[in-house]
């Protein structure tokens, strides 16, 4: 049982303290390339939407006025099958640079961005959402990025807004994803990308999913030709809080479940020997994170049957529940999450409570194709 207990604690710390020490200890796989593209290649915005009409105008004005030769930009509109008014709003744009593509039928988002892909003639692809407000300088540093060769895919970095403007989900774990993606970008490349705002070469995109997750699909596209995907700080995507906090949590189950389902249907990514150091981090950055909650379970169990053998285990034991029982006092009590401990706590749980229930959903059979933008 104390050999369960301590498989237990090593799962949990795993994706989250082993992983990034052992990424340190890989040798840079590259320098970070600061310099200015020698040809300004052609670029293609692929804006995926399904009933936006309300918010596709600021969008659309964000767009166009983004800072890159207009002969070399692109800006295509994938509508997924939209209802409302948006493909009308859409089509009045066409004077300004603007096109829609359109699915007949609603089959989801990547499938919206597989029709753009075909119609598009850049040679980088940039994919974003509509609750995404990109810096007017941001397509000139993507550009400049690309000039590597060896750069596939190149990620954004989010930045949440609030209502009266000011930044927000700066706090600790959202920095600490930051900071692992920094890490995997230096040594070896991203598995996942911003979905949000991020850019791939049109090669990367030939093998493109319409059931895998965007992000995933440039990740494995990279990988596939020998190529990396990394993250620019330098180029950030705003997009405001969403309103209704109880929805986050719906938000995160729908992103885990599709992630899920997205390795399914690319098992081969998971051969180290196929895809070598990429599946290694498929295993500690995806799957072993998505075996967290069962790991705290395990080590909350063990503990409490060890709890007559020896005094450590009676405290370890003693400090989940302390830890267990605050948390769910911040969901009671929401003004409790002022604490950065309870903060940082209440969000680590609600992550794995959301990750254990997408799995048991799809080992139950659930898969998710569709997206219902968070409403912001």
């Amino acid at each position: 049982m104390e050999m369960v207990f301590w498989i237990g604690v090593a799962g949990c710390l795993y994706s989250y303290l082993i992983y990034p020490v052992i990424l340190m200890l890989v040798p840079k796989s590259r320098k970070q390339w600061s310099g200015v593209a020698p040809e300004i290649p052609v670029i293609s915005v692929i804006i995926a939407a399904h009933n936006e009409e309300a918010r596709i105008v600021p969008k659309l004005e964000n767009t166009v006025a983004l800072a890159y030769p207009h002969d070399k930009l692109e800006i295509i509109v994938a509508s997924d099958a939209s209802r409302d008014g948006m493909d009308e709003i859409v089509q009045g744009y066409r004077d300004r640079g603007v096109r829609l593509v359109r699915s007949d039928a609603r089959k989801g988002k990547e499938h919206a961005q597989l029709l753009a892909i075909a119609h598009s003639r850049g040679e980088i692809l940039v994919f974003t959402d509509v609750g995404t407000e990109i810096p007017g300088e941001a397509l000139m540093r993507l550009a400049n990025r690309f000039s590597d060769p060896m750069i596939g895919a190149v990620s954004s970095e989010d930045r949440f807004v609030s209502r009266d403007g000011s930044l927000v989900g700066e706090g600790a774990y959202v920095k600490y994803e930051m900071w692992l993606r920094r890490l995997e970008s230096e040594h070896s490349g991203l598995v996942g990308l911003s979905g949000s705002f991020f850019a791939a070469r049109r090669t990367v995109c030939e093998t493109w999913d319409a059931e895998t997750p965007s992000d995933f699909n440039a990740a494995i596209g990279c990988a596939r030709r020998g190529l990396v995907a990394v993250t620019e700080p330098g180029v950030v995507g705003y997009y405001a809080d969403i309103k209704d906090a109880r929805k986050e949590y719906r938000r995160k189950l729908r992103t885990v479940l599709r992630g899920i389902v997205g390795l399914a249907r690319h098992r081969e990514t998971l051969n180290p020997f196929e895809f070598g150091l990429f599946a290694v981090q498929i295993w500690s950055h995806k799957v072993m994170r998505w075996l967290v909650p069962w790991f705290m379970l395990v080590t909350l169990a063990s503990s409490l049957l060890l709890w007559r053998s020896r005094g450590f285990f009676r405290i370890a034991a003693l400090a989940q529940l302390v830890f267990y029982l605050g948390v769910g006092a911040a969901f009671i009590a929401p003004w409790l999450r002022k604490s950065l401990f309870l903060r940082i706590g209440y969000y680590f749980v609600q992550v794995n409570i959301a990750i254990a229930h997408a799995s048991l959903l799809f080992l139950a059979g659930r898969r998710m194709t569709m997206w219902e933008p968070s409403k912001r």
